[in-house]
Formats: structure tokens, C-alpha cells, sequence
């Protein structure tokens, strides 16, 4: 990739491994880029300015009061020239930090100044990580639309084994290239993408239904599209906004009208991504009436259509990915239903995981194919977003 005339801004943030940021500003210099480097004052106790200076051929500013600066405000000077933020390693600090809006220093005040996009590269200790507050502060960002590099697992600089290793550079690269050059890898294709629960009315006033809030069909449909997908999206109960032009939508209730979608449409589509959780059973009967609750009821349920299955059977050439949201046996459960559906990918999770659940902005999946299996850290979802898309494009 020629990033000739591409401008990046590279702030450091104080953890150990910033030694790995040397490469990614090496890397992105030598395929053409202008590279500034910012740093905090903690992220110069682990490498010198001198080492990012000699790497990136810029003067590399840590003090906002540097006598030596130039006579613009360079803070935002820097902020105006860069096509592409990246902060490398981010911690846990500058992320809060960036989420509260504090800019007390040169590197904070400069991405608070910038109108390109902002990536960050977490790297912290896994509770760190996966704290309250940490997470908390990821929503903030990831709502504001910066964009976030997913950290990678195993042993970390405090002997803990876990999430919060800062990912490869050349995934890092990765990401500022797809920033700076959108992917458009899915045009020409059409995706169907299912998102939300379905309810099964008990009577006038109630349902049967589940957890799902269709974050994450949601947020496969809206990356799909990104790349130049046409998509189709059939919501069911969803707690997330959909509205987005590029998309077609469908708005169902029951399992059997998201069935009756789903089979009306999949065979228009390339990519059928089942990622909606419809209810499995339905009542065999519904009243009419309001039930009276001045005494118990027993509902009779009867099985639903199974729409994964079916969509199975016709697909053709077609790929089929669904999702398994298990408790126990996780891999094996989706192992099972990976052939019983006759599908291509089962994205399998174990919903009793913290970062995992109905409802959350995060997610922790298993990809599982005929071929390989790839176990993945807590990520947001539209970052598993993109990695399943990835996927179906090299399987």
C-alpha cells in the first residue's frame, strides 16, 4: 500500500509496550506516510523522543510549553495535518481521559483538536481491561466514532495471562490503512443480516421473548454496508437504532414472520448472516382476552420454525454464518449446530462471560468453520463485526 501524501499521527502513551510502536512508525514511513510523533511524558520513560525522531524524520513534541516549537499553535497545527490518529499503546488513563474530555497535556489537547479519524490500541492489565470503568469509557468513545484496534491475549508484562496485550503492529497498520482507504470488498455482493429477538404473543398484553438487544446484528449490517454490501436487514425486537438508509429493512415480530422473511429474500442475497435470536418455542395457543391473574395458567409452547435450517437447505453457493449463544459446551454445542444447519461459520460465545452477554457493546466469540477454529478476545461488536466479514471473504 502507497501512502504517499498520507499524513499519521502517532501518539504514545505510557506502558510497556511502546518498544512495539517503533516498528508501526517505521512501517507506515516506509510505505510513504508522513508520521508525527506524539508522546506523554510517561511514554518517555520507556523509549527516547530520539528513537521515534530518527524513525518518523519529524521533531517529536511531549511538552506543550517546548521552547522549541514552532510559532503555530502546533497542537493544532498537528491535529489540522493529520488524515489519521492513531494512539499506540493506548492505557486505561489516556482512554478515560479522552472519554472526560481532559485535555491537560500536549498529546491530549492535540487529539481533542482532531477532526480526522481516531484509533485506539489498548494495552492494560486484563482487569484493567475489563473493568466497569474502563468499559464504561470505551462505550463513550466508540459512540463518538473512534475506532478501536482489539487487543490480543496471552502473557502480559505483569506475569498475568489474559486480554490487554497490545496488538501486532502490522494489525495495527492494518487498521490505519482501512481508516485511511475504506474497504469496499463487499460491493457487488448483497448480505442479509438478521438482528433482535422475536416475540410470541401469550395474550393481547403478553409475550413470550428474550434477551437479545440486536447490537450486534446491528452493527454487522451497518459494517456490510460500509464495505459496499447491499443489505438486507430483518429486525426483529431490537434495543439499538437501525435507521440507515443504506440498508433495507424489514421489521418483524414472530419467529414465523422473520422465517417468512428470511426465505423470501435469502436466495437475493450472497451472505446470509442469521445473528437474530428468535424464540425456539411459541405458545400452541393464544387467547384473545387478557389472562386474568388471579390465579396460575399453564401456557403449552410448540417448537417454531427453525429458519437457520431451512435457510440451509437452499442456499446453494450461498454462505450461511449463524450464531450460537451457549451456556455450557460452548464449542461442541456449535460444532453440532454448524452441521445440523448446514451453515459455514458459527460464531459461538458463552453468554455467562463477562463482556459477552445479551445486551452488552462487547463481545468474546469463537469462530468455528469446517476447517479452522479461531478463538477470539473481548472485543467491541463492530469490531467481530468486521473480523466475521473477514472471514467469509478468505473462507
Amino acid at each position: 500500500m502507497n501512502l504517499n501524501g498520507k499524513c499519521v499521527l502517532v501518539g504514545v502513551t505510557g506502558g510497556i509496550a511502546v518498544y512495539k510502536v517503533c516498528e508501526l512508525v517505521s512501517s507506515l514511513k516506509k510505505q510513504g506516510a508522513e508520521v508525527h510523533v506524539a508522546m506523554t511524558a510517561n511514554a518517555t520513560e520507556f523509549v527516547s523522543p530520539l528513537t521515534f525522531e530518527t524513525l518518523s524524520n519529524n521533531r517529536v513534541v511531549v511538552d506543550t510549553f517546548d521552547k522549541n516549537r514552532e510559532w503555530e499553535v502546533e497542537h493544532v497545527s498537528l491535529a489540522k495535518k493529520a488524515d489519521v490518529c492513531v494512539i499506540a499503546p493506548c492505557t486505561a488513563d489516556f482512554a478515560g481521559k479522552l472519554a472526560s474530555g481532559i485535555a491537560d497535556d500536549f498529546l491530549s489537547t492535540t487529539v481533542m483538536a482532531c477532526v480526522c479519524p481516531i484509533l485506539l490500541a489498548p494495552a492494560m492489565n486484563t482487569n484493567m481491561l475489563n473493568s466497569k470503568a474502563y468499559r464504561a469509557n470505551e462505550k463513550t468513545l466508540a459512540e463518538r466514532g473512534v475506532h478501536f484496534v482489539p487487543t490480543e491475549s496471552g502473557l502480559l508484562a505483569c506475569g498475568d495471562r489474559g486480554d490487554g496485550r497490545l496488538a501486532d503492529p502490522k494489525a495495527i497498520e492494518k487498521c490505519v490503512i482501512d481508516l485511511l482507504y475504506p474497504r469496499k470488498d463487499y460491493v457487488g455482493k448483497t448480505v442479509l443480516v438478521t438482528a433482535g429477538g422475536t416475540i410470541e404473543p401469550i395474550d393481547p398484553v403478553r409475550f413470550i421473548c428474550n434477551r437479545s438487544s440486536g447490537k450486534m446484528g446491528v452493527a454487522i449490517a451497518k459494517a456490510a454496508a460500509d464495505r459496499g454490501a447491499d443489505v438486507i436487514l430483518v429486525c426483529g425486537n431490537i434495543a439499538v437504532n437501525a435507521d440507515d438508509k443504506r440498508f433495507t429493512r424489514i421489521n418483524v415480530q414472530t419467529t414465523e414472520e422473520m422465517y417468512d422473511a428470511v426465505i423470501g429474500n435469502c436466495l437475493k442475497a450472497d451472505v446470509i448472516i442469521k445473528a437474530a435470536a428468535p424464540c425456539d418455542f411459541r405458545p400452541s395457543a393464544i387467547s384473545s382476552e387478557k389472562i386474568k391473574a388471579d390465579g396460575s395458567i399453564t401456557v403449552e409452547l410448540e417448537k417454531t420454525p427453525d429458519i437457520a435450517a431451512a435457510v440451509g437447505k437452499i442456499k446453494g453457493d450461498r454462505k450461511l454464518v449463524v450464531f450460537a449463544a451457549e451456556t455450557n459446551d460452548t464449542e461442541e454445542n456449535a460444532r453440532k449446530k454448524l452441521k445440523k444447519k448446514n451453515a459455514d461459520m458459527v460464531v459461538a460465545n458463552d453468554v455467562t462471560k463477562e463482556g459477552a452477554g445479551f445486551g452488552t457493546d462487547t463481545n468474546i466469540a469463537t469462530l468455528i468453520t469446517q476447517k479452522n477454529i479461531e478463538r477470539l478476545p473481548v472485543m467491541s461488536k463492530s469490531a467481530l463485526a468486521d473480523i466475521i466479514l473477514d472471514r467469509i471473504i478468505r473462507e
